[in-house]
């Protein structure tokens, strides 16, 4: 109650959410019916992708945005995995390229083609094997391009190079039991992960050492989360030993006690957490609730403050999270979420309401762009880098994604005689590299000129009809 009963200043009190019309849902889909606590939804500023139930093997949707409305039984899948798939997760660098994990023990990497599926697709452009049990989360990293993550219930974490399709970094011995879920930092330098034995652990990946941990984070036997906060706190929700669902914040520096604690109800759905670095909301979504709840994180007492819930009548299967770049500012819009029922996904739209049509930068400051800071071989070899910022001032036009490539390294190749041809084979290379960027450059600029003579039409459109006013007032 103590939550509840401080009214604080926030511009964030009145985030008001509403879900869409019907015929701008996405119908008739049956979506999957395995018991894994996954979201079972990925969204970008181009696609949603579902898991779908799919006889004798494993599937995914990918649907352009716009395709509302009543989806066809026969319409294409993803589908190569052999066992129905646990967990999939867009590239935050190329809205393309999706990864998928299963039951099969492997991940895959999938490239869409640009306007959607015509035909069902079952070649990935990578299979990563590593795993000998089945994956049940794949994460990309933040800044670095082509490095995911996949975890297992072989209590083991991957990470790859997926421009080589290379098993990396293998942490298999830091976690005895199974990984409920893996978090990246800001800046990807660290991972934080919960686990069946209420263990939270914070694990620098590339000098594969635990840097802190805390024992019964939660004291409930039933599944927890663990995420990364923008300042590098963590946040986790879990259950108390009287099974009361619970949410904490955490100093990774410290994690003798929590920030903050809070209980919440007795419902027994595990809470995926949802955060937004931009605004600090926390959004808690449980499966097999009907509810979103959101919270925002400040640094003041209580740290975590309430701000609302939204309802609906259907208890939600999964839930895909939006993107920043992918939201109509506009409209004032600060997050979208896309709630899986049985059958259709339904997007939820929560605005911050404003009276003037003016670009609200205090709730837009800039947010992560779609560039990557980093290439996969730069973070490895141990570099950081913060996520690259673009403004939203214009709203977002995506550009176009360059192919994920996967140049499989050829042992021989190590040889020291080898050297002098792959010199020749990276000539053509850096001269395609050249022109890549002439290419990106003359985009921009298009891009640039196109956004002037949208403003200057849209500014032309609102003198033409102060005349039009004019005209009628003298008419009259």
């Amino acid at each position: 109650d103590t939550m509840r009963r401080v009214v604080r200043q926030s511009k964030f009190r009145h985030v008001f959410g509403q879900a869409v019309k019907n015929d701008q849902c996405y119908d008739d889909i049956r979506v999957s019916r395995v018991t894994w606590d996954s979201s079972f939804c990925a969204v970008n500023p181009r696609f949603v992708a579902i898991i779908v139930d799919a006889s004798g093997g494993g599937a995914f949707l990918v649907l352009p945005l716009h395709k509302t409305g009543r989806i066809d039984k026969s319409y294409p899948t993803v589908c190569g995995h052999t066992g129905p798939v646990l967990d999939i997760d867009w590239c935050p660098h190329n809205d393309q390229v999706i990864a998928s994990g299963s039951e099969d023990c492997t991940v895959m990497v999938w490239q869409i083609p640009e306007n959607g599926l015509t035909l069902s697709l079952t070649e990935p452009v990578v299979v990563l094997e590593g795993h000998s049990k089945r994956v049940g989360i794949v994460s990309w990293h933040p800044t670095a391009r082509n490095v995911l993550l996949s975890a297992g219930c072989d209590n083991a974490i991957i990470i790859w190079n997926v421009g080589t399709g290379e098993a990396l970094i293998n942490l298999d011995d830091m976690h005895v039991d199974m990984i409920y879920n893996v978090s990246w930092n800001r800046n990807g330098s660290l991972i934080c992960t919960a686990s069946k034995d209420k263990k939270v652990r914070v694990i620098d990946p590339r000098k594969q050492e635990i840097v802190a941990e805390k024992e019964k984070t939660h004291e409930g036997a039933r599944p927890m989360r663990a995420i990364f906060l923008a300042d590098g706190n963590i946040f986790t929700t879990g259950f108390s030993r009287m099974s009361e669902r619970q949410l904490a914040l955490w100093n990774p520096k410290n994690m003798e006690e929590p920030i903050a604690l809070h209980e919440m109800d007795t419902s027994n759905g595990v809470l995926l957490p949802f955060y937004d670095p931009d605004t600090n909301i926390i959004y808690l979504c449980g499966k097999g609730d009907s509810s979103i709840r959101y919270f925002e994180i400040t640094d003041e007492s209580p740290y975590v403050h309430y701000l609302n819930t939204f309802s609906s009548k259907e208890p939600q299967r999964g839930m895909g999270f939006m993107p920043k770049r992918g939201l109509d500012v506009n409209k004032c819009e600060i997050a979208r979420f896309f709630k899986l029922h049985e059958r259709k996904c339904e997007p939820i739209i929560m605005t911050v309401p404003r009276k003037s049509d003016l670009f609200q930068d205090d709730l837009y400051p800039d947010t992560a762009g779609p560039e990557a800071a980093l290439e996969a071989e730069e973070w490895f070899e141990g570099k950081n880098a913060d996520p690259l910022l673009i403004s939203l001032k214009h709203g977002y036009i995506p550009g176009k994604n360059r192919d994920l490539k996967v140049v499989k390294k050829n042992i021989l190749d190590n040889k020291p005689a080898a050297n002098k041809k792959s010199d020749l084979i990276n000539a053509p290379k850096k001269a395609a590299d050249a022109s890549n960027s002439q290419n990106d450059a003359k985009l921009e600029e298009i891009l640039k000129e196109l956004r002037s003579i949208k403003e200057t039409i849209s500014n032309q459109d609102e003198r033409i009809s102060k005349l039009e006013q004019q005209m009628a007032k003298i008419s009259d």
